[in-house]
């Protein structure tokens, strides 16, 4: 459902996007299959917004799009902010003019508020309390607000110690949610969020935390009851203008996720839900967010209540699921309203579909045959489903996050540098 705080009488229709105003999308994190990425090219670009990026080189399959119009170096990481300041300003000077600054991760989020003045005037961006975005995106810090409002999260605990795991372990109950406080700060290939399913992995993932530094890395680890998943997950993406109200959002359902249970969406449907809209709206005007924001949830069906998970201080990667019937998506909402341009009424799509199909096809392959055990302490899987149930999705959705047929090279390159990490992956087995 799409969800609006506006007065109706002050929402025209049909407003075009202006071509004038460039895009630079920031990157701090290196993921080469962000496909939230290539969807902001994708939107912005086929209304006629040049649109420059931060990648990672031709590698990145996103660099192939016909609606790239020019890919910049990668940049130093955010913890050296006087460097990538100078990085950023580099590029702008580059584009020409003023350009929208889009930040893609959270650690560019708060980068971007933390050094507004800096980055003028070089580039334009929605303008708020520089600490609101690393206070909501830091996990540890976000539990602390949500205690202080009232608002419903799964409860949680930090261990300080190895007896501390234990404890939290029979108070919170296996399996539970481990989450790292700062997940920007994480070293490669490590997961942010993970189902842990026994006393053992859980105090194995504890162990890594005397890795870090006491003042920096991604800790503390954070322990978190686990909502049964019967009430699903779920999520709220939006934009906020300067005074709280949302120009534009809507609420979806994750029907799978990767990794499951604790992972990024999968295959989503945009699914009307006042109220939890009512919620998300509530929560973001406490917490003091401005722009864009992709909050997630788990609904409770004991206590009939949506748990607040996470809060993104930026663009959702499957943001274009919330595409209304006129092709209007949270990136034109930006566009428009910080080129100063009036944000249309919206004419909703609920029932609409995303499908991230790289993801859902490796997970697809990766369920056991019929007949084959789960290992001792994971989740139970679903049975396998015949091919034509596997391959429904494939046929139905309204948009992927890869596939495009006006846009093929991405999706392309995408299915080569897949093929290639399954190579390497079985080489180093």
């Amino acid at each position: 459902m799409f969800f609006d705080s506006r007065a109706r009488a002050v929402q025209p229709r049909n407003a075009r996007l202006d071509p004038g105003l460039p895009v630079l999308l920031l990157r701090t994190d290196r993921n080469l299959f962000h496909h939230g990425t290539l969807a902001v090219i994708r939107s912005l670009g086929r209304a006629g917004v040049p649109v420059h990026a931060i990648l990672e080189g031709r590698d990145n399959p996103s660099s192939r799009s016909r609606y790239l119009y020019r890919g910049h170096p990668w940049g130093p990481p955010a913890e050296r902010p006087d460097e990538l300041l100078a990085h950023l300003r580099a590029i702008g000077e580059r584009i020409g003019r003023p350009a929208l600054l889009v930040p893609m991760d959270d650690a560019g989020a708060i980068f971007v508020a933390e050094h507004a003045d800096g980055l003028e005037p070089h580039y334009v961006f929605p303008r708020q309390d520089p600490g609101v975005p690393r206070g909501v995106a830091d996990k540890a810090r976000l539990q602390e607000a949500c205690r202080r409002h009232g608002v419903p999260c799964p409860p949680s605990l930090t261990p300080e110690s190895a007896a501390d795991v234990e404890e939290a372990a029979a108070a919170l109950g296996l399996p539970l949610i481990a989450k790292w406080a700062r997940p920007w700060r994480m070293r490669p290939g490590m997961r942010s969020t993970t189902l842990v399913p026994t006393l053992g992995e859980l105090q194995r993932l504890f162990a890594a935390t005397h890795d870090r530094h006491p003042d920096g890395g991604a800790g503390p680890l954070i322990l978190q009851k686990r909502i049964p998943p019967a009430g699903g997950d779920w999520f709220f993406q939006g934009y906020f203008d300067e005074d709280g109200d949302c120009l534009f959002g809507g609420t979806g359902r994750k029907h799978l996720a990767h990794p499951p249970q604790a992972g990024h969406t999968v295959a989503g449907e945009w699914v009307a839900s006042p109220e939890l809209e009512r919620l998300a709206v509530r929560i973001v005007r406490l917490l003091g967010c401005r722009g864009l924001v992709d909050l997630d949830f788990r609904f409770d069906t004991a206590g009939g209540v949506h748990h607040l998970l996470d809060f993104n201080p930026r663009i959702g990667a499957q943001f274009r699921l919330f595409t209304d019937r006129d092709g209007l998506d949270l990136a034109r909402v930006l566009h428009l309203h910080q080129s100063g341009r009036p944000v249309p009424g919206a004419r909703p799509a609920p029932g609409r579909s995303l499908l991230v199909e790289n993801h859902y096809l490796a997970r697809s392959a990766r369920r056991p045959r019929h007949g084959t055990p789960a290992p001792p302490g994971t989740p139970r899987l679903p049975r396998p489903r015949p091919l034509r149930d596997t391959l429904r999705p494939l046929r139905e959705a309204d948009e992927f996050a890869w596939y495009a047929g006006d846009d093929l090279p991405p999706f392309l390159a995408m299915g080569r540098r897949g093929a290639l990490r399954a190579v390497e992956r079985l080489r180093t087995r």
